[in-house]
């Protein structure tokens, strides 16, 4: 009997890499085939250490291309799990059509590919953002969904797609969506690397409005480990929220980052304008994936630390990318706020 064969979608991004490294650690009868774009978030330093191992496949191409797709299917796969996403908030507030195309499209493209090739398994990994901000209690997975942002509603378009082939076409989908994520080889855009980076440089870091804003934080590994056990494990047609069960305040984390980097906040903090339409808090009730088999495994300060230290001694990583589009990017986001 051959291996299993799986599909990852956005391989080289954040979370994508991680599943991909631990699914090749801990599991070694899977194969695994990337199928990245290579956008500014797609990087194959991600995954280096795992490059030559013959169980890995990568090849370059674009969700939304189906003749890309069918290349990665290849001879068949058992299961694609999709992390292929346009996902930065405040970049879908200023480029949103790059959104639309990429997580909704894209997302069809793939359902469409699951169809054709009869693959077993399909797993849509999508966010909390989804259910816009939630002024008590969590989420739940029967919640309606609210979204707020270009990114939130694009990713919701994908979600409902998903659930409708489940139903139209009985294809084998699950949906997981993930509570902010924080750790090792997240693009330097989002809150925490943006500002570890920035403060290991000396630079001031951009506080939105009060820093009030509440986050429910997941480290990367537990993230993957959710969506590699919902994937093994998941009913079809179902959604699986994946939450840390460690909500902060934006201020609480720009505290931490502060005294782990030696760093005060008269001095390295600066309030911006708060982006429009910034959903307050979030959380989520993650009671049935954990009654599934599934619990976060990283306490958040040890991972904060943690993730702190690989900065750090990482320092090569993180300014191959700081410069050049990302200082664009930034003078565009934060210019004159």
């Amino acid at each position: 009997m051959s291996s299993p064969h799986w599909l990852v979608t956005g391989g080289l991004g954040f979370i994508g890499s991680a599943f991909v490294r631990l699914t090749l650690r801990d599991r070694p009868d899977v194969r695994v085939t990337v199928l990245d774009a290579l956008t500014y978030a797609g990087n194959p330093a991600n995954l280096a250490a795992v490059a030559d191992d013959p169980r890995y496949r990568f090849v370059k191409g674009n969700i939304c291309d189906r003749t890309a797709v069918d290349a990665a299917i290849g001879e068949g796969v058992d299961a694609i799990v999709n992390f292929a996403a346009e996902t930065h908030v405040a970049r879908s507030i200023l480029e949103p059509e790059a959104f639309l195309h990429t997580d909704i499209l894209g997302t069809h493209v793939l359902l469409e590919a699951v169809r054709r090739h009869a693959v077993g398994r399909y797993l849509q990994v999508s966010t909390d953002e989804v259910y816009g901000h939630v002024h008590s209690g969590s989420s739940r997975e029967s919640d309606p969904l609210a979204p707020r942002s270009p990114y939130a509603a694009s990713k919701a378009g994908g979600d409902l797609q998903v659930l409708a082939y489940w139903t139209t076409y009985g294809a084998p989908v699950l949906v997981t969506r993930g509570s902010n994520t924080y750790g090792p080889y997240q693009h330097p855009e989002k809150l925490i690397p943006l500002f570890v980076t920035h403060l290991l440089e000396g630079r001031t870091v951009p506080v939105y409005g009060d820093g009030l804003q509440v986050r429910d934080w997941l480290h990367v590994d537990d993230h993957a480990r959710g969506i590699r056990h919902v994937l093994e494990h998941g009913v079809p047609g179902e959604v699986y929220n994946i939450g840390g069960g460690n909500s902060r305040t934006n201020r609480e984390i720009t505290q931490a980052l502060l005294d782990q980097t030696g760093r005060s906040w008269e001095t390295h903090v600066r309030h911006v304008t708060d982006r429009p339409g910034h959903d307050r808090r979030y959380s989520l009730d993650s009671a049935k994936v954990r009654a599934l088999g599934w619990e976060p495994q990283v306490d958040f300060r040890a991972g904060l630390i943690d993730t702190v230290a690989w900065y750090r001694a990482n320092e090569a990583w993180w300014r191959a990318i700081k410069g050049g589009e990302f200082d664009a990017y930034y003078a565009r986001q934060y210019a004159g706020r």
